[in-house]
């Protein structure tokens, strides 16, 4: 959780500098972002290609496995289309904000390039708000609902930050299932949110 908690304070920090203007101009531009996009993607890469145990996830994959990720991205579509009914934002601009999966460092972003910022601010709000939510609420998910319940809750947090607390409660036998689900919900990602911000 203190990592969800430093990100929040570093997106205050730089609200902040940017509107008592301390921020150069060069960096607030669109060109900046891109660029950031782009780095952050390669060090995304890199974290995946440098995980050994990817070869061994992918050798020992089995179909069923994808159903979990597959009922993620329903549930969240689902669950965004309601929520846009009252909400002043289209379907469109909701089911964007919703294929973040949690993974609020390049939703964000995206949706910033193609929407604007006040859409990219309501995406990282909500992203994190997903993640603090499984990490508080992954006991009681497990408890009242299944071992799979927070691992749908922490979208594409899964294979990090909720990971601990998900092995935790549900149990070690759940991690290969939420390491899986991360990986294919982080793939998703860029897809997702690119076609809901071009409709």
């Amino acid at each position: 959780m203190g990592g969800s908690l430093g990100i929040i304070c570093c997106f205050i920090l730089g609200a902040l500098c940017a509107w008592l203007g301390w921020v150069p101009d060069y960096l607030l531009g669109h060109e900046a972002t891109v660029y950031v996009l782009y780095v952050l993607m390669l060090l995304v890469g890199f974290s995946i290609g440098y995980d050994r145990r990817l070869g061994e996830i992918l050798r020992t994959l089995r179909p069923r496995v994808l159903l979990l990720p597959l009922a993620t991205a329903v549930g969240t579509f689902a669950g965004s289309a309601l929520v846009s009914l009252f909400m002043v934002y289209s379907m469109s601009e909701c089911l964007a904000v919703g294929a973040g999966f949690a993974y609020y460092s390049l939703s964000s972003v995206f949706i910033t390039q193609y929407k604007g910022a006040e859409l990219g601010t309501v995406a990282l709000m909500a992203n994190i708000m997903r993640e603090l939510i499984t990490l508080l609420f992954a006991p009681l998910l497990v408890r009242w609902i299944s071992p799979l319940a927070p691992i749908s809750c922490g979208g594409a947090s899964t294979m990090d930050t909720t990971l601990p607390i998900i092995t935790r409660y549900a149990g070690q036998q759940w991690v290969f299932v939420s390491i899986v689900h991360a990986m294919i919900l982080d793939f998703s990602v860029p897809f997702w949110v690119t076609f809901f911000c071009k409709l």
